[in-house]
């Protein structure tokens, strides 16, 4: 019996461990000028308070200088049932890892990000799928109080059936398996702009 409580106590601490911010692994030798372009949001896992619902799209723009801003718009509800679409505009400063990225929202729907987001690329392939991860709030401990997270795809249609196993086996090194909710694209954005 104690051998049973003594495997369990050091599960318990190697599942901890996994899930502190600081042991995320993000993808290696990322490329931003292969990222850049539109992605569609398919899953997301939400953060506290106002934040985009659906109808997300995201496009990300390298400048020549190598610098990049991304815009995303999306269907929001504010003041308790007025709904909208909110366009972001968001500019991202260097850091030592090429795939986290520090990023700053502007524009008119400002108002629903403050300040700067911790904005990492997890996995991507470029051409089909990305993982983004966000963590806010930091417990003692090294996890995550308060994370958001998009799964997104090259395609409107969601993701390819040969890419969901990798997108599962990363929402799981998150520790989020199960906390992602589905984001529908039903045109709402393109009919109100």
């Amino acid at each position: 019996m104690l051998q049973y409580v003594v495997s369990l106590c050091f599960l318990a601490l190697a599942w901890a461990q996994d899930c502190q911010v600081a042991n995320i692994q993000v993808m290696q030798n990322f490329d931003r000028t292969r990222y850049a372009g539109t992605w569609y949001a398919v899953a997301k896992k939400d953060p506290e308070g106002l934040f985009l619902i659906d109808n997300i799209v995201a496009q990300f723009i390298v400048a020549e200088d190598g610098s990049m801003t991304a815009t995303a718009k999306g269907r929001v509800i504010i003041l308790n049932n007025w709904e909208m679409c909110a366009d972001m505009i968001a500019t991202f400063e260097e850091t030592p890892e090429p795939a986290k990225l520090r990023m700053k929202y502007w524009g008119v729907a400002a108002y629903l990000q403050t300040g700067n987001d911790d904005h990492w690329v997890i996995d991507t392939d470029y051409d089909n799928y990305a993982i983004h991860y966000s963590c806010r709030q930091l417990d003692a401990d090294g996890t995550c109080l308060d994370s958001y997270s998009f799964v997104f795809s090259r395609h409107v249609t969601g993701l390819r059936t040969e890419d969901q196993p990798i997108v599962t086996q990363k929402k799981n090194q998150l520790c989020l398996l199960g906390k992602y909710r589905r984001v529908v694209h039903n045109g709402f954005c393109d009919s109100s702009s």
